[in-house]
């Protein structure tokens, strides 16, 4: 464990209710990696739909966008039905199609989402977002997974 999963272990034992302690995850863990926008998507297996459970930045015209993400669509979608990590350097000239075109009105650049297992079994994702061009490191990927881990198991 590093000091990152030590302070969200804390706050998830603070007793606070389980949307605020999401909020306070995600500012801890957006400060960590220097990011301005983030979101905790929880999955909806019969649905198939991830439901957004917490976020932090992102521009109000974009909330209608993420409250429910279909598996399969968009970054978070994709990182649920395959089940892995998906980053993206820039994504306001990413080319690959995973992001959905309202993504670029976030302004996001470098981007990050893994997600969220408890043991083998999917319950959501954890993405963050800097506004600057960004490539994850396989350090930081790992890191954002072990607190998605944590943060599966609340």
């Amino acid at each position: 464990m590093n000091e990152l999963t030590n302070r969200v272990q804390a706050l998830l034992k603070s007793g606070e209710t389980r949307p605020q302690v999401l909020e306070n995850v995600l500012r801890e863990v957006l400060q960590h990696f220097n990011s301005e926008t983030g979101t905790i998507h929880l999955l909806n297996p019969e649905k198939q739909l991830l439901l957004l459970a917490a976020q932090i930045g992102l521009p109000p015209q974009m909330l209608g966008i993420v409250q429910t993400i279909p598996v399969g669509k968009g970054i978070a979608g994709q990182v649920a039905a395959e089940n892995r990590p998906v980053t993206i350097c820039n994504l306001q000239t990413d080319a690959t199609g995973v992001a959905r075109p309202g993504a670029k009105q976030t302004g996001v650049g470098g981007a990050l989402c893994v997600p969220m297992r408890r043991g083998e079994t999917l319950v959501g994702t954890l993405g963050i977002g800097t506004l600057r061009e960004y490539d994850y490191s396989a350090a930081e990927i790992n890191l954002l997974q072990d607190v998605a881990a944590l943060v599966a198991a609340y």
